[in-house]
């Protein structure tokens, strides 16, 4: 990976996209530092010492931490995953945004045109659940007798608030269009990355701290004898990740001989590669995405939900350390992979690629057997790829409650940096480097005049 990046540093095109791309991440972790104004937040933040595995430890860390301290950018990608999610599912349920899709590049980018202004609303309903919250945890600044704002200047207060929260929604949606457009990589995976390394160190901090109930690690913390096993299941992890994104399966092709003029084409056997995780990080993207509205609908109606009523325990179902939680996360992950890899992956225009071109699978005729037994195989691996990445993002949550069950009167062991975000880290880093060769191999490619 590191030969890589030296290798495209040394081409200047590739050069002047990697320092666009740095220059991109720079200006999103400064206004990840930039407070709102009327925001009055100590510097534990407003998590302050909240368990590590609740909603807002896990939107914080995806923020690279800008959502604990109320910056302009607390929002981050968030509003923009979502309104991906609902495009997607609206293109498939409504036939005028199909056939918008179908029209190629200008229906694209009309799809594109809609998914910003969704992009806008969702980034403003969430930064107004973020000020109410914050309202209701008295992290706004009082007036001069130590109450809180009324009349017009609270209303001032709101707006000014809830504009620059969306406006900072907004700035890092256009931010990672622009890495797409003249950097490397995709920009919002970029900037996702760049918030989550961001946080790293922070968080290996607290776990080492010298407070017992934060600093796990540190000597008399709760589970200090577990530091040396936590840190090989990570190395184990980052390996794992690697080997299943790598993994594929595939499927044999024969193409028959044709001759053409006075020379003979084809006879050569080939195969299709289809990867086992077809769909990348994206499912658990969605799943994560989809699972914080619960979340961000109870900051709205915090004051008005009753302790262990109905609706203080059905949103207590979407608490990260719920076994509930990691149940429909699980089954979140397993439709996502379905979902994503139905719109990447069309057996029937393979099959009819595949026979256009002289080609036929060995023991399988042509047509409709060829896509049926194609689907057949896409769907079992989407399945056993669905599988693998389940068990690391899981592992933080389900690591928590047993941690928990086992030791009683100890509160379970919460790891932030968890599964989820190192699919992240490394599926992006993988994507990033893939990028990078396949543009060197073009710049490198010596075509049939040279």
């Amino acid at each position: 990976m590191l030969k890589t990046f030296v290798n495209a540093w040394k081409i200047p095109d590739l050069r002047a996209k990697l320092i666009y791309t740095a220059f991109v991440v720079l200006i999103f972790r400064i206004g990840a530092n930039i407070p709102v104004p009327f925001l009055n937040i100590a510097t534990e933040g407003v998590l302050g010492s909240a368990e590590g595995t609740t909603f807002l430890s896990y939107l914080s860390m995806m923020t690279g931490d800008a959502f604990n301290y109320g910056t302009i950018f607390a929002m981050s990608v968030t509003p923009y995953i979502n309104s991906s999610i609902i495009m997607q599912l609206l293109t498939v349920a409504i036939p005028a945004l199909e056939r918008m899709q179908k029209e190629g590049e200008e229906g694209r980018k009309k799809i594109a045109s809609i998914t910003r202004y969704v992009t806008i609303g969702l980034g403003f309903m969430q930064s107004a659940a973020y000020f109410m919250y914050l309202r209701a945890q008295n992290y706004l600044m009082m007036d001069a007798s130590g109450a809180a704002f009324k009349g017009g200047w609270a209303v001032f207060q709101a707006f000014i608030v809830i504009f620059c929260l969306t406006a900072g929604t907004a700035l890092v949606m256009w931010l990672g269009e622009q890495i797409n457009e003249k950097g490397i990589g995709n920009g919002i995976s970029i900037i996702l990355f760049a918030g989550i390394i961001s946080r790293i160190p922070t968080e290996a901090a607290r776990l080492f701290s010298s407070n017992p109930s934060i600093g796990y690690f540190s000597k008399g913390g709760a589970y200090y004898f577990l530091a040396p096993l936590v840190v090989m299941i990570y190395i184990f992890m980052l390996a794992y990740i690697v080997w299943m994104d790598n993994a594929e399966h595939r499927i044999p092709v024969q193409y028959a001989k044709r001759v053409v003029g006075r020379k003979m084409y084809g006879g050569q056997s080939t195969h299709i590669p289809i990867k086992v995780n077809m769909s990348g990080v994206m499912p658990v993207i969605f799943a994560s995405s989809i699972l914080s509205l619960p979340p961000t609908i109870e900051m709205f109606l915090q004051n008005r939900i009753k302790e262990d009523g109905i609706w203080d325990k059905f949103f207590g179902l979407f608490q990260a350390d719920n076994w509930a939680y990691a149940v429909i996360y699980f089954m979140m992950i397993i439709f996502f992979a379905y979902f994503y890899a139905a719109i990447q992956y069309n057996p029937v225009e393979m099959a009819n690629n595949i026979r256009s071109n002289g080609g036929v699978i060995l023991g399988i005729r042509p047509g409709k057997p060829t896509s049926d037994y194609i689907g057949g195989i896409i769907g079992r691996i989407i399945i056993i790829g669905a599988l693998l990445l389940s068990v690391v993002a899981l592992f933080p949550i389900l690591f928590s409650i047993i941690t928990e069950a086992a030791l009683g009167e100890k509160r379970g062991m919460n790891i932030t940096l968890g599964g989820t975000s190192i699919i992240i880290m490394v599926g992006v880093a993988l994507e990033t480097v893939k990028q990078l060769e396949s543009q060197m191999m073009m710049r490198h490619y010596k075509g049939f005049l040279d």
